[in-house]
């Protein structure tokens, strides 16, 4: 069963699952090793998605011995990407020895599309250009992540989601972005939060992870997005056709921010 690189827990200020019940359900669905990734946010609107970062590095680390020999589990954050946050963003990396930090950009204009403010008096065409190049933004800021998150996040809560939505539509902004990691040695995240959310996709598109592949991009991490036990490991089972219609042959799995690549 392929790792899942991307879970929260109760340390997500959008969870409330114990870190236990996430990986007696990794055990359960066959998996060898996870990757906690809960939320830090800074400056998140509300004052939300605030890790506790030390307590957390210590539940992972007690959780670490207590399922030693039975799941590898490891320690990650998600890290909500914002352009002005650049120096905080990489001292708050570079302070803890984190296995895998996936960089994500939530917010836009200082709003999170799930909440759907920002598609208000607006198409959904327009938000989504919008997100792209204040993603393409952040990345050229920030090399702190081992992977890109969920690249078109935004769509899963357009008003008409993938109506208006293609990788051809926002190519040019996507393939620069695309670049930047290839360029750096930076992963693309296949994120099956997507199907979850009715895209009938993951996240990126297939077209997006096809592009990457076409660009040289050889690090791609698989994650659920699970914030319940009921959805670690959601739609794995497509995820190896995923890949290899888009011509990856493996999966990256990290440890101590570097790679580890498993053939699919």
């Amino acid at each position: 069963m392929i790792s899942d690189y991307h879970m929260h827990s109760e340390f997500s200020t959008d969870s409330d699952t114990p870190m236990e019940l996430m990986a007696e359900r990794a055990i359960a669905l066959g998996m060898k090793r996870i990757c906690f990734t809960d939320h830090m946010d800074m400056e998140f609107p509300g004052g939300g998605f605030q890790l506790d970062t030390p307590l957390y590095m210590a539940k992972v680390r007690r959780l670490k011995k207590t399922y030693e020999g039975r799941l590898d589990i490891l320690f990650g954050v998600e890290l909500g990407m914002q352009s002005h946050l650049v120096r905080m963003q990489e001292e708050y990396v570079a302070m803890y020895p984190f296995d895998f930090v996936i960089g994500s950009m939530h917010l836009l204009h200082g709003q999170d599309p799930y909440d759907r403010k920002i598609f208000e008096g607006r198409t959904d065409a327009e938000v989504y250009e919008e997100y792209f190049l204040e993603t393409l933004e952040n990345v050229k800021r920030f090399s702190g992540f081992q992977t890109l998150g969920h690249l078109d996040y935004v769509v899963r809560y357009g008003v008409h989601q993938a109506e208006e939505y293609s990788y051809s539509r926002y190519a040019d902004i996507i393939d620069e972005i695309l670049k930047i990691l290839v360029q750096r040695g930076c992963g693309l995240e296949l994120n099956t939060g997507g199907i979850k959310y009715g895209l009938g996709f993951p996240n990126p598109h297939p077209d997006i992870l096809r592009r990457f592949r076409e660009l040289g991009g050889e690090i791609v991490t698989v994650g659920a997005d699970a914030h319940r036990p009921e959805h670690v490991g959601y739609a794995f089972e497509q995820v190896r056709e995923y890949l290899k219609n888009a011509g990856f042959a493996y999966v990256a799995e990290f440890q101590g921010r570097k790679p580890e690549f498993i053939k699919i």
